[in-house]
């Protein structure tokens, strides 16, 4: 019998997915159209050109999810799960000190990290966990019965975990066990009926929206589900069309003339969602619940420690300029980026702030090349690509966050943090925690070793 590979797992469960999420929120089902339709019409708008950061196929399959959980123990279920589809945690995101809003979560990627991997099938699933120890957000006794509530909740059934364990060591599993495993993983993340405790999820709202999601239910769920699109100011527009209220803005940096670089997310806005509340008096009754929402995202060039800083401090003088200006926001934006952002590719490969690939040309010249690969480029032997931003901005998801949360919640800033790192979370899950910018380096790195074997120079 033909094995399941990971990459084949990885791509029916995106798939059983999506489908899931959308029988869920039927706007999502709407989302997903509007960015085909949106695909489409950039692609004959552009031609090649729509597809220099990815070919039409990968960018229409391209999902990232999300989902919360609760403690270091579940967060370590979590990526056997996505272990077994050939995604490892990469990137560690503290959201409780971000901007607009607070979040009481730090967060990895589930993603491929090898890049033809990442061509097959780019599923990501944004993994958020509490943080009850932090006393910003949770006084002791709070944090005790968060924890007991928690460690008496069971989100993923041990066959699963099993079957995760066996696919992630061979490689894969037997059709009849493939479609077990698809079969619990795609009900592990559904959207539960059990009743809500009712006083609970209150009391944990009042601390965050969020950490009600995690800690105020029994189980996890997709908490959005996210295509990717070639224009999202057309989708933007688009969807407002279809008569979709959207979040106030596009997060991220702005539409400009000059490169796309790192991420730009928006989402339409959380949606009441009809759930079972359990009262004190023990009886139950229909009410609901405002926490899932539609988001969609643009993918640019991935950066360099170099191009992030540049990057930080166009946000900030974006946010100190707009703090004083009556002009709008993303007008204010642009101008920033005109006055400190590179204008074209070129500039950003040649101030080492972009990562790029190196491909020897067809139509090289003859003769013996140069030595350096800014000479290689200049001179018609190499071909830079730029490679795509494969991970996340804490800003921009904090930035979603607030838009669809109905209360901010309260922030004690003059208690302590518990510190977390990505080598504490490493630890927790006893797999490491890929950095995306060694990642990005790497193959970069990589391509140029291979251009030069192939013309015979030693490229630094």
């Amino acid at each position: 019998m033909t094995p399941v590979d990971t990459t084949s797992l990885r791509a029916e469960l995106a798939a059983r997915l999506s489908l899931l999420y959308g029988a869920e929120v039927p706007a999502y089902t709407t989302l997903v159209e509007v960015s085909h339709e949106v695909n489409r019409r950039v692609l004959e708008r552009d031609g090649a050109a729509a597809e220099r950061l990815g070919s039409i196929e990968r960018v229409t399959a391209e999902r990232h999810g999300a989902i919360r959980v609760g403690s270091p123990e579940e967060m370590a279920q979590v990526a056997r799960v996505f272990g077994a589809l050939g995604m490892r945690p990469t990137g560690f995101y503290d959201l409780r000190d971000a901007h607009p809003q607070p979040i009481p979560v730090v967060s990895t990627a589930f993603r491929p990290i090898d890049r033809d991997e990442l061509a097959r099938n780019p599923f990501r699933i944004f993994t958020s966990m509490l943080v009850p120890e932090d006393r910003r957000f949770f006084d002791a006794d709070l944090e005790q019965r968060l924890k007991a509530f928690i460690g008496a909740r069971r989100l993923f059934p041990d066959e699963l975990l099993e079957l995760a364990d066996r696919a992630e060591a061979g490689g894969g599993l037997d059709r009849p066990d493939a479609d077990r495993f698809l079969d619990l993983a795609s009900g592990a993340f559904a959207l539960s009926p059990e009743p809500v405790d009712r006083a609970w999820y209150a009391e944990l709202a009042r601390v965050s929206g969020v950490a009600a999601d995690i800690g105020g239910v029994t189980t996890t769920h997709i908490n959005h589900l996210t295509p990717r699109v070639l224009d999202i100011d057309d989708l933007y527009r688009s969807m407002q069309a279809r008569g979709i209220a959207m979040i106030d803005r596009i997060q991220g940096p702005p539409r400009w003339e000059g490169p796309d670089v790192l991420l730009r997310q928006t989402s339409f806005r959380a949606l009441d969602e009809p759930r079972l509340f359990r009262d004190p008096d023990g009886s139950v009754s229909e009410g609901a619940l405002r926490v899932r929402f539609g988001e969609v995202e643009a993918r640019g060039i991935a950066l360099t420690p170099a191009g992030r800083d540049l990057y930080d401090a166009a946000v900030v003088a974006v946010d100190q300029r707009a703090g004083a200006d009556a002009r709008d926001r993303d007008e204010v934006a642009v101008e920033v980026w005109r006055d400190l952002m590179p204008p074209t590719e070129r500039d950003l490969r040649e101030r080492g702030l972009g990562f790029f690939t190196y491909r020897v040309r067809d139509d090289r010249p003859a003769g013996a090349p140069p030595g350096s690969p800014a000479e290689l480029v200049d001179g018609g032997w190499l071909e830079p690509e730029p490679i795509v931003y494969e991970d996340f901005l804490p800003r921009s998801a904090a930035g979603i966050f607030a838009s669809n949360l109905a209360d901010g919640g309260v922030v004690a800033d003059a208690q302590g943090g518990a510190e977390r790192d990505a080598d504490w979370l490493a630890e927790r899950l006893g797999r490491s925690v890929s950095s995306p910018e060694e990642l990005y380096r790497a193959e970069s790195a990589a391509s140029l070793e291979a251009a030069g074997r192939r013309l015979g120079v030693d490229l630094p």
